[in-house]
Order: structure tokens, then sequence, then C-alpha cells
């Protein structure tokens, strides 16, 4: 019994060993953006990168940072110095440092809706924002 334990205990360390060892998947071209741009403080200090996948239907956030406020939303909009005169609600910040996902429609135009925002609806300010680039 004990030769057994021992046997299954080898097994398992063997395994996990070589599984560890093996070689990461290569890159996959569709992972890379389409559009990405740099957050830019706006009212309150804001960092991070924004992009958008290949498909278009998903923006990230990655390494992002900004401040708390109330009422916080994503918009996509066309005029950084108008906002709320032509945008995209994408909803409430899922968070305010750290990495996140948005859904966002396979048919929206990233050549009229190039700027991310996190806009504060509760007081209308522009926390701070992103320039979508095209890659």
């Amino acid at each position: 019994m004990l030769y057994t334990k021992y046997i299954f205990l080898i097994a398992i360390l063997a395994i996990s060993l070589f599984s560890s060892c093996e070689k990461d998947d290569p890159v996959n071209p569709s992972d890379d953006p389409s559009f990405k741009g740099d957050f830019v403080s706006g009212i309150h200090t804001t960092s991070g990168e924004a992009s958008i996948d290949k498909d278009k239907t998903t923006l990230t956030f990655t390494d992002f940072k900004t401040d708390s406020g109330p009422d916080l939303n994503i918009y996509l909009a066309s005029d950084i110095t108008n906002i709320t005169s032509d945008y995209i609600d994408l909803g409430n910040i899922k968070g305010i440092d750290g990495d996140y996902t948005y859904s966002i429609s396979g048919t929206t135009d990233f050549t009229q809706y190039k700027y991310v925002v996190v806009w504060c609806v509760a007081f209308d300010v522009n926390f701070g924002w992103a320039l979508l680039e095209e890659q």
C-alpha cells in the first residue's frame, strides 16, 4: 500500500514537472489590437492603455488607473471637446485600478467613435480619455 502511494506521488510530480516545461502557445495574430491608445488625464489623473480587438467587439483597458468618483461611465465619443453631443455609453466603469474589458457592437465605426472617455455623469466631467488609433 505504501509502495502504491509513492508511485502515485512520483507520477503526479512528473506530470507537474513536464507540463510546466511546455512551450507557451504562439501569439495569435487576431489577439493584436486593431485600434489602441494611451489614456490622458482629464479632470482627474488617469492612465493606462485602451485597445480594440481585431473583431472590434471588445474594448480592453490595460494597466488602467483613475480616481474614484460618483457615477463613472465609459463612453466611446466622436468629439473630445463636446463629448455628450455624440457618444456610445458602454455602461458603468468596472474598476478604477487594473485590467478590464467591455463588450462593444461589432458594427461600431472607430473612425467616427475614436475616443474612449471615463465620464462622470453626475458632474458632467471628463476624468480621462484615450484616442484610439488604427494599428
